[in-house]
């Protein structure tokens, strides 16, 4: 973020980290990975040209190019659990963290903070269900290789965002949500309750269904 308020980094500048140690995630959570194992990225988007209301249309793409990249590897069990984690199984391989940078109500640019883990197989105790691309796949990874790879399924979803289509990306989105159309327990104000997982409107919410249709703000609910 400095070097883009200081003008030192431009758009589609894509800064690799081979170890990180203040790591962070959704909610404040921490990012932990072991150097030289993971792919560790940040990305400068110039997003002077997208409307104000494309924030979340943003985050699906970025989530959904690094989904197209990760499932190439690790197969059809891959997913997308809201709002931006990556998924295999009911495991977590990596998550994406969007910081957004508003002159006004100017939306000027955002920073794409990326993590996966890729040869990673021992993980801190008492880390939730962690996941590797090595684990699923037995195969190591050039993680240089890879980030090239990725950078290119991350620029088609871009293009996707500039041209405008809004309603492709979220139907990509939705194709590939974890556990879309089961059941799920989350929790809201410290009241754990199940529901079931409909889909992801528009403006970013989570819908589900129980004996009430419900719509949820990222950030509202937790998964239990």
């Amino acid at each position: 973020m400095a070097l883009t308020q200081q003008r030192l980094a431009g758009h589609g500048d894509t800064f690799f980290a081979l170890e990180q140690k203040a790591g962070k995630g959704q909610m404040g959570r921490r990012w932990i990975s072991r150097p030289n194992e993971n792919i560790i990225i940040s990305i400068v988007l110039e997003t002077t040209a997208l409307a104000p209301d494309m924030v979340f249309y943003l985050s699906m793409a970025m989530a959904l190019g690094t989904y197209d990249w990760f499932a190439e590897m690790a197969g059809e069990e891959s997913s997308l659990k809201w709002p931006n984690d990556i998924y295999w199984r009911d495991r977590k391989a990596g998550g994406i963290l969007i910081e957004n940078n508003w002159a006004g109500p100017h939306w000027q640019f955002a920073i794409v903070g990326i993590g996966i883990n890729v040869n990673q197989v021992d993980f801190e105790e008492g880390t939730k269900k962690p996941v590797s691309l090595r684990q699923i796949t037995g195969k190591s990874f050039d993680l240089l290789v890879e980030v090239r790879k990725l950078c290119g399924k991350l620029e088609y979803r871009w293009n996707q965002l500039v041209a405008g289509k809004k309603k492709e990306l979220l139907e990509s989105y939705n194709q590939v949500l974890f556990s879309r159309g089961m059941p799920v327990r989350l929790r809201k104000d410290n009241v754990v309750f199940e529901t079931t997982i409909r889909g992801v409107n528009e403006n970013g919410e989570l819908l589900t269904s129980d004996t009430l249709d419900r719509s949820f703000r990222v950030g509202e609910v937790e998964w239990v």
